[in-house]
């Protein structure tokens, strides 16, 4: 049996909240299978030609959840397989794309603590839901009211604080190779 033959033929999705390294494992399962990283928060910037912290808060969140939709409907309505897909940490959070995300392939949650979370993000201020006071309050109330969806719509969880991007992203590429094998 070739190494070929052994992909997985539908997409992989990553999803899970800011900073749980989403963007990062992408790109290492990209190179890992030779697949294409979509990320779809730059899909968006590209479609409204604004950055996401324009689009927040120039037209709203509830238009910039409008926009992940049609985004996810998009990719589905193309076809796509043999892509990995980083989403926003609050594509899922919109309950009509969590079928959605499952239908487009294999659906990674990315885990992180909050202490993870926030050196992560506190690197750039171009996150606008942790424009706030108290970024670390802030995290957990949105992790207390997220965990449970990102939970609904995950095929694998995967904690990824303190991580080892090439292991994880290999456990990533087996368990994928298995779910497509018996699914």
């Amino acid at each position: 049996m070739n190494e070929e033959s052994t992909l997985p033929a539908k997409n992989i999705i990553l999803v899970g909240f800011m900073g749980s390294g989403k963007s990062t494992i992408g790109r290492e399962l990209g190179k890992l299978l030779s697949y294409p990283l979509i990320d779809t928060d730059s899909q968006i910037e590209e479609l409204e030609r604004l950055s996401v912290a324009d689009i927040f808060s120039l037209k709203g969140e509830p238009h910039f959840r409008n926009c992940e939709t049609q985004i996810v409907e998009n990719l589905i309505e193309q076809g796509l397989t043999h892509h990995i897909i980083a989403t926003g940490g609050g594509l899922p959070v919109k309950e009509e794309n969590r079928p959605l995300l499952r239908k487009l392939g294999y659906v990674v949650w990315l885990d992180a603590n909050t202490d993870t979370i926030l050196e992560r993000t506190s690197r750039t201020n171009t996150r606008p839901l942790l424009q706030t006071e108290n970024p670390r309050k802030t995290i957990e109330e949105m992790l207390e009211r997220r965990n449970s969806i990102y939970q609904d719509v995950a095929h694998l969880r995967l904690q990824t604080s303190g991580l080892n991007i090439a292991e994880t992203a290999h456990g990533i590429l087996e368990s994928a190779r298995y779910f497509f094998g018996h699914s």
